[in-house]
């Protein structure tokens, strides 16, 4: 198997007196969400991992350098092997790495994540088993339950219900007090909605996303809310004719407006929304 190392380099440069580049040590952290389930934090990125009595369930590794540094904490602070790994999805930014763990781990994913990351190339190993919608993995007396929710943010997205801690883990799809990242891109619309709707079904307490703080399920309702409100508006905009800059410029959910990213993500979202749109018209 071939080592492709990820490293996250930032440059800093002084237009008066030096230019150079300094590696930045990455932000890295553990902390507990509840019982025997953990944060990893990585910069920007989160995934968990359950500490059993066998041996540790963990999820996304991000990339190369944090699964290897992941992998030294677990060794020290816990003395358990890890037994699974779990990828929520196909994107790079969050399932990279994978090929840092050896062979006896065994790594879990969806079926269109397996199909992906084959046909996309991405720098990770193989997942030994996948599913098409639901799967209960059980170690040391703990359970998780993975269930594929229908596209989203990328059309093999899962979630991970940790019902002992009444934590579910949820990559991407649903930001915590946020508007969604960019102009959408991956995005299935308007099945998201649908998706959000499930996991609102569902039987949790806390919601830990794969960027930002904790949340609940509230936040989850709030957000599908924000999508369903921002997509009515942007086809409503669309059928009275107007450009994708006048919508930009007249839709303005202003019970949002404390979100974060509210000013630079809300006119690409309603760009993705917009592109969304257009992609159904022109298939029916």
């Amino acid at each position: 198997m071939t080592l492709r190392i990820s490293t996250v380099i930032a440059l800093f440069f002084s237009s008066l007196v030096f230019t150079g580049a300094l590696a930045q040590e990455a932000n890295r952290s553990i902390t507990q969400i509840k019982g025997d389930l953990y944060r990893f934090q990585n910069n920007f990125h989160y995934s968990v991992f359950l500490v059993t009595d066998d041996g540790i369930i963990a999820t996304d590794p991000i990339n190369a350098d944090a699964a290897r540094w992941l992998q030294a904490e677990l060794t020290t602070r816990f003395e358990q092997p890890i037994k699974y790994l779990i990828y929520s999805h196909d994107h790079v930014d969050h399932i990279a790495g994978g090929e840092v763990f050896d062979d006896a781990v065994t790594i879990i994913a969806h079926d269109g994540a397996k199909a992906d990351i084959i046909g996309e190339d991405r720098p990770t190993a193989l997942p030994d088993i996948t599913f098409s919608h639901e799967l209960t993995l059980e170690l040391g007396g703990q359970t998780v339950e993975l269930s594929y929710l229908g596209k989203s943010h990328s059309d093999n997205m899962i979630v991970m219900n940790f019902p002992q801690q009444r934590t579910l883990f949820a990559v991407d799809f649903i930001p915590i007090k946020s508007v969604a990242w960019k102009n959408l891109t991956d995005a299935y619309i308007p099945e998201w909605m649908e998706a959000i709707k499930k996991v609102e079904a569902m039987d949790f307490d806390i919601l830990a996303p794969g960027h930002g703080a904790l949340g609940s399920k509230k936040d989850a309702t709030a957000f599908r809310r924000y999508m369903e409100e921002l997509y009515a508006a942007v086809l409503k905009a669309a059928r009275e004719g107007q450009s994708l800059q006048e919508m930009q410029q007249s839709i303005r959910p202003v019970e949002y407006k404390e979100w974060e990213n509210y000013d630079t993500h809300l006119a690409l979202n309603i760009e993705g929304m917009y592109n969304q749109i257009k992609l159904h018209r022109r298939g029916n």
